[in-house]
């Protein structure tokens, strides 16, 4: 039987956990998870991470196995997975993906470039350029090094203007230059779906589940890290508004609801961009399970 790599992707809020549990469970394969803030230890509640008694049932890789002042990048992400998969099908032949950090996935699915690992002193250097000449004064610099990555960035994603700069600064060359966007063959099969439903529902399964997250004590984790907010890690939907309603820059019925409306854009920027892949399957969460079975088998 062919290995087979099954991706459960889609928007954040719509059910990807519980449909890559009970296709594990049937397949009795083991599920690795996918998302960018999971990955970082004791913010369980913000990051809406598997629940002891989730990963009780199947085994979950790469679920709060990282510090919050420990870097980690997508290029990682697909390092450590293409060394886990072998030894995950020698157990059996099918691995369960599930997550919705598309650059998470599209490491794992299509490769990333070789891009160089970035130095510690070029990180700090780079930040500490940041905080003196800001994000404009950023872009010109970007714009003077790499002016044709400069023409596609996002100006207003300060994470991947700062990250540009860093390659430019480690490499010694340009961004531009090392970017291929040719993907990698895969010595497995990789079946790829994504779940959605309409967007009143899933706008209201959002809502509901930051309400959730708050009654189990969102606020209180939030404070637990405050001291530790200038860590990327925590430059997240959740924190952001918390520490703003800390630094008394909103109230508290403020801070909550636009957890809820960023939250909603940022389902909005998944479903864009998994619209993109023509790869995908597109599956109502109640039939998830039923679809991704027919497909394997």
């Amino acid at each position: 039987m062919q290995n087979t790599l099954i991706v459960i992707t889609g928007p954040t809020g719509v059910g990807k956990t519980d449909t890559a549990i009970g296709v594990a469970k049937a397949l009795g394969c083991e599920i690795i998870s996918a998302d960018s803030r999971q990955i970082y230890r004791g913010i369980p509640i913000t990051t809406a991470a598997p629940t002891p008694e989730e990963q009780a049932q199947v085994k979950h890789h790469f679920v709060e196995f990282k510090n919050l002042d420990e870097y980690y990048s997508a290029a990682q992400f697909e390092d450590d997975v293409m060394q886990l998969l072998p030894r995950m099908f020698e157990k059996c032949p099918y691995a369960v993906m599930c997550g919705g950090s598309m650059m998470y996935v599209d490491a794992v699915c299509r490769g990333i470039d070789q891009i160089p690992t970035i130095s510690q002193e070029v990180r700090q250097a780079t930040l500490q350029l940041y905080e003196e000449i800001g994000l404009e004064g950023m872009l010109e610099r970007l714009k003077a090094l790499d002016p044709e990555y400069y023409e596609v960035v996002d100006r207003k994603n300060t994470k991947r203007v700062i990250h540009a700069l860093e390659i430019c600064a480690q490499s010694g060359g340009t961004y531009t230059s090392l970017r291929t966007g040719a993907a990698k063959q895969r010595p497995f099969r990789i079946i790829k779906v994504a779940l959605n439903v309409d967007r009143a529902t899933l706008f209201d399964r959002i809502n509901r589940r930051v309400d959730k997250m708050i009654a189990l004590g969102m606020e209180e984790e939030a404070r637990s890290v405050y001291h530790l907010r200038h860590l990327n890690s925590l430059n997240t939907v959740g924190f952001k508004e918390m520490f703003a309603y800390f630094d008394g820059i909103m109230d508290y019925h403020t801070a909550c609801e636009r957890i809820k409306k960023n939250t909603r854009v940022y389902a909005k920027k998944q479903l864009t961009w998994h619209a993109k892949d023509p790869e995908i399957v597109w599956t109502d969460p109640t039939q998830a399970f039923d679809t991704i079975m027919q497909i394997i088998r």
